[in-house]
This record gives structure tokens, C-alpha cells and sequence, in this order.
């Protein structure tokens, strides 16, 4: 009973407190009469009974604040917070996330006051660690595994494309920094609002075709160092593991990025170290065609070049500040000792593997390169599997990034999308992910050249669109770029010249690929896979003359 009194003489008190407390200056101290205090309570406890509601105002408001701070953030990202346009469910999970530090970022532009990164070393770290990884070394395994090409033909050819092929996605990262726009939010200005849902479409099941080849080659190596594990187990923890650190966005994926190759450069050390000497230089297994040495180079340069769809994703955080030389640098390096490295690794070892029963068995016909890591390293017992096992978990260097990019390419595809937080699109890629690569995983290296190769023909073409206008119209001057106009399509492009160049250019790769399932009549004539040739010079020209003729009659 006197507590009962006791709680309702509070509660008065603090009704009474909240209409009759006014603000004082920080010298004057707190004055208390009978009409303040009518509880006649001490004054340490008045004190602190004061201070108890004074933070619980303070706390709701801040709350109440940050909640629609949040609102108006995905708001303008196109993710509603409304009842009417997102459930309410989505919302709460949303604020949630974002406390605990999970990007909910939509694909609207980062302005300039909020790109302050200056740690653009990072920049080197995330493409050096996605491409120093088991997925490299099947690349160039594909050399002499598919084409039956010898050593020396790999190494020089390897040379040759991935000078050339890593300037195209180290340009690509320039436009992050300097506009703070994503890839597919970048291509608008070029291919217009509406023309840019096709390549946002396309990098979607591109990025996608990415995760089945990395997955398959991580769960392959990691099945590799035990009966107890199978390719699908292993697909699936690699999976997994991607996927945990996408959710979590931009910043854990640079902090992860930045420490993930480790385990593979001390791995491809000791392999050197242990399988040295019996490295040779392994002639050709078939005759050396023209036809043959083109279509390896072409698939090489695709699996580099597609990296131009989502370089600019992962410096949209850095300051505009730095000059293109010093962005470009960084990228291309990352992407240059990597890939020549890892490349010219899987060629030499997978040209060996023939003449080495242990290694061929693990090789299994050129199909596993993680369970040709595994034979290699088997001198060493447990240690040699401890490594390859560490090699098989870095395989979400290069899953990370790729599953981030589908996020934000899905979001802007079109409003609908964009409606809808970064984070579901990852379950989404998950759960397509897992079982397609488990039946891809049967046929490696048919799956690994017919994905890349089909990636590799339209990224080409995107690129010489998107480049075309910056260097061409846009006189390479990143000024000319309205980036408040992002998402209003009367003031971008109309985006005709892009689709039309981007038909014309596709018209004329058809004929000349060269693909499992089909083979053009010029590639079939003995030119071997030349669409990303030819398609880039058709694209190149045609787009001139019609963003000529576009800019002409809209000045758009």
C-alpha cells in the first residue's frame, strides 16, 4: 500500500516537473520551492529524479531523430519506409542493421561531403586479393587444360592480354571517387535511364556467373583435402562464408579485402618451394593454331575486363580529392602482379600435371586446379592441407565483391527494386548460387569458358560505350558530369545511340564466337573467338555517329 502511494506521488511529481522546469544558465544553480518538490523530497533525491527524466527526453529524441534520419536516407535511395511501400517488418530490420554498422545504402549517389576516405591503398588490397586466389590459377590452367597450349605459348600470351586488359577496369574505378556513383548508375549517363536497365540486367546474371565459377572452385578446393567433404559441402560453406561478409557491406568487405590474400601468396610461395622441380616447360599436347591462341586470349581478357562493371562500387567512399593517375595505379596494380601471378601459376603447374601421376590424379582431367593444389602440397601431410584449406576460405575475396555488385546493379534495374534493401539481394544471389554451381561443378572448365567468354562479349562493348563518352564527349572532364541528374531521365541521355551501338556491335560478335554450344561461321572459317574484337570496333564507331546525331537533336 505505501509503495502503491509512494509510485503515484512519483509519477505526479515528474507530470508536474515536465510543465514547470524552464531552461536556466549553466551558473545559476537549481532553485527548489514547495510547488517544484511537492512530494518533499530530498534534494538529492529530487536531483536525480530530475536527471532520470531528463535523459529518457533526450533519449527519445535522439531516437526518434536517427529513425527519421534513416527514413529520409532510403527515401531518397528509393527504399520506403512507409507501410505503403515497404512492410513494416523490413523497416524495423533495416534500423536495426544500421545501428549495428551493416551498410543499407541504396544506389543513390554519395555527395561530395561524405566521400573522405583517403586510405586509397585500399583500392590496391580489394582487386589484389579478389584476383590472387585459386580462380586465377584455373584461368590460366585453362592454357594448357582446355586449349592444349604449351608453357611457353601461355606465358607470352598471358603476358601480352593482362598488360593491356587490367587498364580497362583500373579506368573504370577512377568514376567512383570522382562522381560517388555506382557502376550501373555511372553507365546512365551514357546509356541513358531507361537504356541503362539493359546493362544493370546483364551485370546481374554476370555477376551471378562469377559466383557459380568461384564457388565451384572454392568447394572443390576445399573437398579436396578430405574424403569426409564432397564439391557440394564445400560449394556450399564457400557460399556461406560470402555471403556473411556482403551482408555487412562496403567497409568489412575493404577491411576483409585488405588481409585475404595473405594465406595465398605464402601458399603459392611453399608450392613453388615444394613442386619447383618438377615444373617444366611442357610443349603444346595439339597443334598450335592461330585459332587456338586467340580464343585462349579472349577468354583471358574477358574475365579481366568484366571487372569494369563494378570497380566503381568500391571507391564511392574515397575522396574526389586524389588525382585519376594515383586512383588508377593503385587499381591497376592490384589487378596487374595479381592476375599475371596467378595466371601464369595455374599454366605452369596444370602443363606439369601431365607428366606427374599424383598431380594429373588430382587434377582430375583438368576439372579440379583445388584438388591439383592439394596433390602439389601433399609432401607436406597436414600442413599442406591446412593451406589449402585457407586457400579454399580466401575464396570470398573475389565472391564478396561480386555478390555486392549484383545487389546494387539489381537496385537499378528499376524503382521497383530500388524499394528494396541491399541486404535481401544477397539472400536472393545465395539461394541461386548454391545449386546452380552444384550442377556446374560436374563440367569445370565447359561451364568456366562458355560463362566467361559470353561475360567477356557484352562487358567489352559496355566498356567502349561508357568510355566513348567520358574521353569523347565528355572531353575527360568529370565536371561535365550532372550527378543530381542520376535519376531524372528527361535530363540524362535518352539513351538511343548506346542500345543501337550496343545491337551493332553484338550483331557482328555472333558470328564470330566460338562457344561450346555454338560456333560462328567466321570463328568456324579458322579466325578462332574474336566477337570481342570486332564487336568493340563495331560498337565504337556506331556509337560516335549516333551520340553525335542524339546530342545534336535533344543537347542531352
Amino acid at each position: 500500500m505505501q509503495t502503491s502511494i509512494h509510485q503515484n506521488a512519483l509519477t505526479a511529481l515528474y507530470s508536474l516537473v515536465k510543465r514547470t522546469r524552464t531552461p536556466k544558465s549553466p551558473r545559476s544553480k537549481p532553485r527548489r520551492s514547495r510547488a517544484q518538490n511537492p512530494a518533499g523530497l530530498g534534494n538529492h533525491r529530487y536531483l536525480a529524479f530530475n536527471e532520470m527524466a531528463s535523459q529518457r527526453e533526450e533519449k527519445t529524441t535522439l531516437d526518434r531523430a536517427s529513425s527519421e534520419q534513416l527514413s529520409q536516407q532510403q527515401s531518397t535511395s528509393g527504399i520506403g519506409t512507409s507501410r505503403s511501400r515497404v512492410h513494416p517488418w523490413l523497416d524495423s530490420v533495416t534500423f536495426f542493421l544500421t545501428k549495428w554498422g551493416v551498410e543499407t545504402n541504396g544506389v543513390d549517389p554519395i555527395p561530395p561531403e561524405d566521400r573522405t576516405d583517403t586510405k586509397f591503398f585500399q583500392m590496391f588490397f580489394v582487386w589484389f586479393s579478389a584476383n590472387m586466389n585459386v580462380l586465377a590459377l584455373g584461368t590460366g590452367a585453362a592454357g594448357p587444360a582446355f586449349f592444349g597450349l604449351g608453357v611457353s605459348q601461355c606465358l607470352v600470351i598471358l603476358l601480352i592480354v593482362d598488360i593491356l586488359s587490367c587498364t580497362v577496369p583500373a579506368y573504370f574505378a577512377v568514376f567512383g571517387p570522382k562522381l560517388g556513383t555506382r557502376s550501373m548508375v555511372t553507365a546512365r549517363f551514357s546509356w541513358g535511364y531507361y537504356g541503362a536497365i539493359l546493362p544493370s540486367a546483364l551485370t546481374v546474371f554476370s555477376m551471378q556467373g562469377f559466383l557459380i565459377l568461384n564457388c565451384i572452385i572454392g568447394g572443390q578446393t576445399l573437398a579436396s583435402v578430405s574424403n569426409h567433404l564432397d564439391d557440394t559441402l564445400g560449394i556450399v560453406i564457400i557460399g556461406l562464408i560470402s555471403l556473411a561478409v556482403t551482408f555487412c557491406g562496403y567497409k568489412v568487405i575493404h577491411w576483409y579485402e585488405s588481409v585475404a590474400w595473405i594465406p595465398n601468396v605464402i601458399t603459392f610461395i611453399i608450392m613453388l618451394g615444394i613442386g619447383g622441380k618438377h615444373l617444366s616447360n611442357a610443349p603444346a599436347s595439339i597443334p598450335v593454331t592461330a585459332s587456338t591462341v586467340v580464343t585462349f586470349a579472349t577468354t583471358t581478357a574477358s574475365s579481366v575486363i568484366s571487372w569494369c562493371m563494378m570497380t566503381p562500387d568500391y571507391g564511392v567512399y574515397h575522396s574526389e580529392k586524389a588525382s585519376t593517375l594515383r586512383i588508377f595505379t593503385y587499381t591497376y596494380l592490384g589487378f596487374f602482379i595479381a592476375s599475371l601471378t596467378g595466371h601464369s601459376l595455374g599454366a605452369v603447374f596444370a602443363a606439369s600435371a601431365t607428366n606427374i601421376p599424383a598431380w594429373n590424379a588430382g587434377f582430375d582431367n583438368g576439372n579440379n586446379v583445388g584438388g591439383l593444389m592439394n596433390a602439389v602440397l601433399a609432401p607436406l601431410g597436414g600442413f599442406g592441407k591446412f593451406l589449402t584449406v585457407l586457400v579454399a576460405l580466401s575464396v570470398p575475396s573475389a565472391c564478396a565483391p561480386t555478390m555486392y555488385s549484383f545487389g546494387m546493379s539489381f537496385m537499378t534495374i528499376g524503382s521497383v527494386f530500388a524499394k528494396v534493401p541491399r541486404y535481401v539481394f544477397m539472400g536472393v544471389s545465395e539461394a541461386i548460387l548454391i545449386p546452380v554451381a552444384i550442377i556446374g561443378a560436374k563440367r569445370f572448365y565447359v561451364t568456366f569458358v562458355n560463362v566467361i567468354s559470353i561475360i567477356g562479349y557484352w562487358s567489352t562493348v559496355f566498356a567502349v560505350i561508357v568510355l566513348v563518352e567520358h574521353f569523347l564527349f565528355r572531353k575527360n572532364e568529370f565536371s561535365r558530369y550532372n550527378v543530381t541528374d542520376w535519376n531524372q531521365p528527361r535530363r540524362l541521355p535518352i539513351g538511343l545511340a548506346a542500345l543501337l551501338a550496343f545491337c551493332a556491335g553484338f550483331g557482328i560478335i555472333v558470328p564470330c564466337m566460338s562457344q561450346t554450344a555454338y560456333v560462328g561461321p567466321i570463328a568456324n572459317a579458322g579466325a578462332g573467338d574474336i566477337g570481342i574484337f570486332t564487336g568493340s570496333a563495331v560498337a565504337f564507331i556506331v556509337y560516335i555517329a549516333l551520340r553525335s546525331l542524339e546530342r545534336a537533336v535533344t543537347h542531352r
